[in-house]
């Protein structure tokens, strides 16, 4: 008798963490698939009438590319979370109207950690490139940095590293946003120390956490002061010089 109450007892504690966990499960998936921030209208139409770039909807991700095909530098770029990776073409289609092909990647369940694929699996979308940087925005920004060691480069938009990378040979451009509220400007300076020495960071006045995207205003963070237009002519400058010293005839 005692033994039957004990396995009814054992049963029902199993029972009851199977269900936590269903609940718990469930519970992530639809809070990964709400209030996720979509791309604006308006920016992403720029993208696919541009004639100077190739858009390619593919399995490895979104892929802009220069329209005559020559690209001799890749970027694999990882969306903030629950951020529509269409969100990030606008701004990243300078760098492929001048010449790199860039891979916009779709994080599992919108959100970069749950992501566990390594670099390649972006990288197949252009394998004749063999030089790439990998960057990202926000939370993409810390995936980014794990995924840096398969890397030429990295790349932060509003982002810091949760890892230490400042015992690599990694070139590194961070670029900050004064009015960002959420990555904010004394957040990536706290963790300088994880990035190498000659690691570059610039700040850019007037740029705000959702500047580094077309999605709109995102709560928590700071006002922009800086026009979409101008924000995107930034980084295409900044990216585009970054990577003609430090990656291009490597």
């Amino acid at each position: 008798m005692q033994k039957k109450r004990g396995r009814r007892a054992l049963g029902w504690i199993l029972g009851s963490i199977a269900v936590v966990l269903v609940l718990g499960i469930g519970g992530i998936l639809v809070w990964s698939q709400v209030g996720v921030m979509a791309a604006e209208p308006e920016p992403l139409a720029t993208v696919r009438e541009n004639p100077d770039i190739t858009v390619t909807d593919a399995a490895e991700g979104i892929v802009l590319a220069p329209a005559d095909g020559d690209s001799e530098v890749g970027v694999v770029f990882i969306p903030g979370a629950k951020v529509d990776p269409w969100a990030y073409a606008a701004i990243l289609q300078g760098l492929a109207e001048d010449g790199m092909t860039v891979v916009i990647t779709r994080p599992w369940l919108n959100l970069a950690f749950f992501d566990l694929r390594g670099l390649d699996s972006f990288t197949s979308a252009a394998p004749d490139i063999d030089t790439w940087a990998v960057g990202g925005h926000s939370l993409g920004g810390v995936r980014a940095c794990q995924l840096a060691g398969d890397a030429d480069a990295l790349l932060l938009f509003g982002s810091y590293c949760a890892t230490d990378v400042s015992d690599t040979d990694l070139a590194v451009l961070s670029i900050a946003g004064s009015e960002d509220g959420l990555s904010t400007p004394e957040k990536i300076a706290d963790a300088r120390h994880l990035l190498p020495a000659d690691a570059e960071l610039v700040e850019i006045p007037g740029a705000s956490h959702a500047s580094f995207g077309d999605y709109g205003p995102q709560a928590g963070d700071g006002t922009p002061t800086i026009s979409d237009e101008e924000m995107h002519q930034t980084v295409t400058a900044l990216v585009d010089t970054f990577v003609q010293e430090s990656l291009v005839g490597r």
